[in-house]
């Protein structure tokens, strides 16, 4: 199997779907254990909580689903595929990301997504906790973004 750094672009993409598909998978299962769990009971959930759990789960979904359709997208049209590979190869674009966390920040965010969830199904207290250290990390995220791309 080649390194990969070696892979064609095309490579990564088709990695990409299946990951998305694995994902899917994954948060399907993750919901069935829910359930079986009792996670989300209304008694216990604010009305936040509630709001917040659906849109993280079925927004992540959503995503994931609209990733896979775009990627395959990608895939059968060769046009498509070189302007976006232009595109992840554009300096600007790579900086911006950079000073705006990097790869780093954006794991955090994945991480304080699926926590707020989790929490916001569960315990009240967690789940405030995890929900404004999302919102401060999306805010801190988005503010050096902004700082950055306007110099």
């Amino acid at each position: 199997m080649k390194k990969y750094k070696e892979w064609t672009y095309t490579d990564k993409i088709r990695w990409r779907i299946r990951a998305l598909w694995v994902l899917l998978a994954c948060m399907l299962v993750y919901m069935v254990l829910v359930g079986v769990l009792g996670g989300g009971d209304s008694r216990v959930m604010t009305p936040l909580a509630r709001l917040v759990s659906r849109v993280i789960f079925f927004g992540g979904f959503g995503y994931a689903a609209y990733r896979i359709h775009f990627n395959r997208k990608l895939l059968s049209n060769q046009c498509l595929l070189k302007e976006q590979w232009k595109h992840t190869q554009d300096e600007r674009n790579r900086y911006l990301h950079d000073k705006s966390g990097g790869i780093v920040v954006d794991l955090l965010l994945v991480l304080l997504l699926f926590l707020t969830l989790h929490t916001s199904l569960f315990n009240m207290t967690a789940f405030w906790v995890s929900f404004f250290l999302l919102a401060a990390t999306v805010v801190l995220k988005s503010a050096a973004y902004l700082f950055f791309s306007r110099g």
